[in-house]
């Protein structure tokens, strides 16, 4: 059982940075993929990042490729997700997920086990 718990949302504005980290509890976390992903109202969740076990390979939407940047600290059991360069259609809650497909990331939600309660992310143009 994996435990997530997300934090670092909020407003700021069109431009500016934010930082998101994904806290995770248990013994596991190396073996876990982790991914965010991130929900709009009236939208369905979509893909914006993932990262495999060792931090080597990550993966971004084409919405946020060069503006965000994911990582994590396996001695922390931590992820995070860099956000730089907000857009006013970056704002959503932002959920962060594990996978157990570990040497990988995964784009597709049904490859993620685990959730957490997502954060609000509010970008004012």
């Amino acid at each position: 059982q994996v435990q997530l718990v997300e934090s670092g949302g909020g407003l700021v504005q069109a431009g500016g940075s934010l930082r998101l980290s994904c806290a995770t509890s248990g013994r596991t976390f190396r073996t876990y993929a982790m991914g965010w992903f991130r929900q709009a109202p009236g939208k369905e969740r979509e893909f914006v990042s993932t990262i495999n076990w060792s931090g080597g390979s990550t993966a971004y939407a084409d919405s946020v490729k060069g503006r965000f940047t994911i990582s994590r600290d396996n001695a922390k059991k931590t992820v995070y997700l860099q956000m730089n360069s907000l857009k006013p259609e970056d704002t959503a809650v932002y959920y962060c997920a594990a996978s157990p497909i570990y040497y990988r990331g995964s784009d597709q939600s049904s490859e993620y086990d685990y959730w957490g309660q997502g954060t609000q992310v509010t970008v004012s143009s």
